[in-house]
């Protein structure tokens, strides 16, 4: 690498100095559905959804690595049921542990206290905890000439640790904490407003994988930070959508994320094609694309989620299922009320006492219902199994 290809200018422009045409309408029409998506649900029914949200993004980014987990086997997983199969067990970890960090992320988000997704620190902290419990086969890295043990949590430093992807050649491993350094500074979401915060979340995204800054895992990386920097953003709708799946399918094809990275990564040409290194011009087409994806998955999953569609879905699963007519009725009664105490069963059914503890047990056994604890309150469970009629087209692939 000459001197030139290592200064940190590399990755200029970091942000878009503003927004116009097609980026100025995606920054007024995102928040607006980001704002609609969901407000009609219950709390609790939401976030019951938002859990099935995480398996789907797990699931798609998955398939970007080219990994085709099944749903039900990231489902088995969160209940600690590996496959015997080394390489799908493998991949069950995996799937586990990126649930289990964006669990953390929605949570924090919440409660006010996710840190800045730019933050070197925060990145780090990604890096680890998705590595944390990978067994010493997933951390080796080998290739032509190179065979070394990943550290999660810990940026390239070694040049056994370089690799070009594609035709990228990142920055080398020497200079990677100074990129990272500059990164995290030049995406700091406190110097940034609002809608900055927006537009700057494709930029960050690309530049990221640009540096390449770990020596795996650096998409799966990238994909949790957009993730929170959407919340940071003011767009992350409680968790009830995910970016994942709109990278996996593209707008017109599955190619396209590949081929926008790329297409990211063109150098300036010409004094009028923008300032810094990399070509503005390519980083606006980005993105455009990058937040008409969010856009798309958005009012994809309003529609999913509206309430009188989930109503009408809910009812025809229980006809599916032929139970008992009262059990639409309490399915969808406690859709609205987000969870009932199971002595409301009889009262919403106007089953006797008897009959009303038998459908519940019946719709706890299916999991369609489910509870925290034995004598717990009752609510709404989206899972892998009813989603081909509760949420068509959430794993369409699957």
């Amino acid at each position: 690498m000459n001197a030139l290809s290592e200064a940190v200018s590399r990755i200029e422009p970091c942000l878009l100095d503003e927004a116009r045409g097609t980026l100025l309408d995606l920054l007024a029409e995102i928040p607006a559905a980001a704002s609609r998506l969901g407000a009609r649900l219950h709390p609790k029914t939401a976030a019951s959804l938002a859990a099935l949200v995480r398996v789907m993004n797990c699931y798609y980014s998955n398939l970007i690595e080219g990994h085709n987990t099944r749903p039900r086997d990231i489902e088995r997983a969160l209940a600690n049921d590996f496959d015997i199969d080394e390489t799908r067990r493998n991949l069950q970890l995996e799937a586990r542990a990126h649930i289990r960090i964006q669990e953390v992320i929605d949570a924090e988000a919440a409660a006010g206290t996710l840190a800045d997704p730019a933050s070197l620190d925060f990145l780090l902290r990604l890096h680890g905890e998705f590595y944390r419990d990978a067994p010493g086969a997933m951390l080796l890295i080998e290739g032509p000439g190179r065979s070394f043990r990943m550290v999660p949590g810990m940026l390239r430093n070694d040049p056994l640790h370089d690799v070009a992807v594609g035709r990228h050649v990142p920055p080398g491993s020497d200079s990677v904490a100074r990129f990272m350094t500059c990164f995290s500074e030049r995406y700091s979401q406190r110097k940034l407003s609002t809608s900055r915060r927006l537009l700057a979340i494709p930029a960050a995204h690309h530049r990221f994988n640009h540096i390449h800054p770990f020596p795996d895992g650096n998409g799966r990386v990238s994909r949790l930070m957009s993730h929170a920097m959407a919340h940071h953003a003011g767009i992350g709708a409680h968790g009830l959508w995910s970016i994942s799946r709109g990278l996996a399918r593209g707008i017109a094809g599955r190619s396209e994320y590949k081929s926008m990275m790329d297409h990211a990564d063109s150098p300036r040409q010409g004094d009028l094609a923008g300032r810094g290194n990399l070509s503005e011009r390519a980083l606006t087409d980005f993105s455009e694309w990058f937040l008409q994806v969010c856009l798309d998955q958005i009012r994809f999953m309003e529609e999913l989620f509206d309430i009188d569609g989930l109503s009408s879905r809910i009812a025809r699963y229980a006809q599916l299922k032929e139970w008992r007519p009262e059990a639409s009725r309490l399915l969808v009664e406690v859709l609205h009320r987000g969870e009932i105490a199971r002595g409301d069963v009889a009262t919403i059914t106007g089953l006797g006492e008897r009959t009303a503890r038998d459908l519940l047990a019946l719709l706890l056994r299916d999991g369609v219902l489910g509870s925290s604890s034995e004598k717990g309150r009752v609510g709404l469970r989206f899972t892998v199994d009813a989603q081909d009629i509760l949420l068509p087209r959430l794993f369409s692939e699957s």
